[in-house]
């Protein structure tokens, strides 16, 4: 009795020794884990604020508008036409010293980085230099959130949609290897190297413009319905040339990926005991296809969910739709630096939340997988 006491205790010590090991292994890989995606993160924010304000350049440009925009009001303003000459000219140099010190120009520009980048590290976005939401505010917190509903509902939806879409053709294939619609996915795959708004304008040109079936772009017909469901209506005609598009140059290059990446798999020893043992055709799909690469599933829809919340600048641009996309795309236009740094602000954070996610999420769906280890 007493040996079996003992060897019982013993085993509990091992057992809450390998737990202890166990905890501290993911504590110390947690900790470093997230002190490297800070440092990436920072990095990442810092060059994004060089490369927007284009290492000061776009400094020179705003000092240059601002001079021409107060010479104007000077050569308008009645009173002060009727100064002398110096006078005028001193005025209007205070004038401008006056803007260029409320736009910040008045200090380095290495000291105002350093201030973008503890305010974007902060997510304190500021507000816009040139882009105004639709209620007029100039918050780039307010300007993105205004725009991100319809960048989601467009590239989240169909994105979702078509990610499992691919992944069952895919699998289909993998099965029927040498068919007619194999044949079909791998001579098409090569059209997917053209973006988008490439076979946007063809189907825009086409359905649109010559068929007239089609509106050209927008989110909903103009005027916009007064109804509910005809505003849904209308909102879902306007997204069928965007969701053609988006297809068209997606689905069979992914498909295509897929399908080799499922085809691998499936020539493993292990699959082959499988089939050698008479399982059948679905279980081994489940158990020895799909499980092992679960972790290559879940780590491209988290990557497609990231995808969603940017938006495409050229391809919304083109379909006149109202997303994140479009605005970015006019913020880099007009040399909107808050606007351009705070979407790549949200998409660093969402992007570092992932991957740090991800690695306890291969732990979970995949147990040859080890935190830490």
């Amino acid at each position: 009795m007493s040996e079996a006491s003992d060897a019982l205790s013993v085993q509990k010590e091992i057992s809450r020794k390998a737990t202890m090991a166990t905890i501290a292994r993911i504590s110390r890989y947690t900790a470093l884990r997230v002190v490297t995606l800070f440092i990436t993160i920072v990095i990442g924010m810092y060059l994004t604020i060089l490369i927007a304000n284009m290492g000061g350049y776009v400094d020179e440009i705003r000092r240059g508008e601002i001079r021409e925009g107060v010479q104007q009001r000077v050569l308008t303003d009645q009173t002060l036409r009727q100064l002398s000459a110096e006078e005028r000219a001193k005025r209007q140099e205070e004038m401008i010293r006056i803007e260029e010190k409320r736009y910040g120009l008045d200090r380095p520009f290495a000291l105002r980085s350093m201030g973008f980048l503890a305010d974007a590290l902060s997510l304190n976005l500021g507000r816009s230099l040139n882009v105004t939401s639709a209620s007029g505010s100039r918050q780039v917190r307010l300007i993105l959130l205004e725009r991100l509903p319809t960048t989601l509902m467009l590239f989240g939806t169909v994105n979702f949609i078509l990610f499992f879409v691919d992944i069952f053709i895919a699998l289909s294939l993998s099965r029927h290897y040498g068919s007619w619609l194999d044949k079909f996915f791998v001579a098409m795959s090569p059209t997917s190297s053209a973006p988008g708004w490439f076979y946007g304008i063809f189907l825009i040109l086409i359905f649109a413009g010559l068929l007239r079936w089609l509106p050209y772009g927008g989110l909903v017909d103009v005027p916009p319905p007064d109804n509910k469901v005809d505003y849904f209506l209308s909102m879902l005609k306007h997204m069928i040339l965007p969701t053609m598009a988006i297809t068209i140059s997606s689905i069979f290059a992914s498909v295509y990926n897929w399908r080799t990446f499922f085809l691998i798999y499936s020539s493993e020893d292990y699959v082959d005991v499988a089939k050698a043992k008479g399982l059948s055709a679905r279980d081994i799909e489940n158990r020895y296809i799909l499980r092992p690469t679960m972790p290559n599933i879940v780590t491209s829809f988290a990557f497609f969910l990231i995808a969603a919340w940017t938006g495409a600048p050229i391809f919304e641009t083109v379909f006149m739709w109202p997303g994140l996309g479009r605005v970015i795309y006019q913020a880099t236009g007009l040399y909107d630096t808050p606007v351009i740094l705070g979407s790549t602000v949200i998409y660093a954070y969402l992007l570092a939340i992932t991957v740090f996610l991800l690695d306890f999420i291969y732990a979970i769906v995949d147990p040859r997988v080890k935190v830490g280890g």
